[in-house]
């Protein structure tokens, strides 16, 4: 009959929570709350579990890395149509004439409710510029 060692007691303040869950815990595993906090001290410093917990951080990183390209690429487009829209307004509107420039002034607080309106739908309904552009560059690609 082999040896067994004897198990070594260890003390460890937890904080109410902690302690809630892991009795609740214990409770449905139906098991010691002993042998599951030494399975979870073990796990936590095996060199397989540091393997995994850095595994899902890379994932998570890559994942948070990818969304912001998509962030960074989504606001360069955002920021280029705005620039040649500005661009463009600016080289084919000409200058009014006084008495009009004062009737365009009335009436720009009404065209602005409706712009916003308009945009207010669009961005509700979607799609959006970008996907726009993706689907019309791979369409264009084909």
């Amino acid at each position: 009959m082999a040896l067994r060692k004897k198990k070594t007691q260890i003390s460890a303040y937890l904080d109410p929570a902690t302690m809630g869950l892991l009795a609740d815990y214990a409770a449905r595993r139906d098991q010691p709350q002993s042998l599951i906090a030494e399975a979870a001290i073990a796990s936590f410093l095996s060199p397989d579990a540091a393997e995994q917990r850095e595994a899902v951080f890379t994932k998570r990183l890559d994942q948070l890395d990818r969304r912001m390209a998509r962030l960074e690429r989504d606001l360069s487009i955002s920021v280029e149509t705005l620039a040649v829209f500005i661009r463009f307004w600016l080289a084919t509107t000409p200058a009014l004439p006084e008495p009009a420039a004062q009737a365009a002034r009335a009436k720009a607080g009404e065209r602005y409710e409706a712009f916003i309106g308009a945009l207010g739908r669009r961005l509700a309904q979607g799609p959006r510029l970008a996907q726009e552009i993706s689907e019309e560059r791979s369409d264009s690609k084909s």
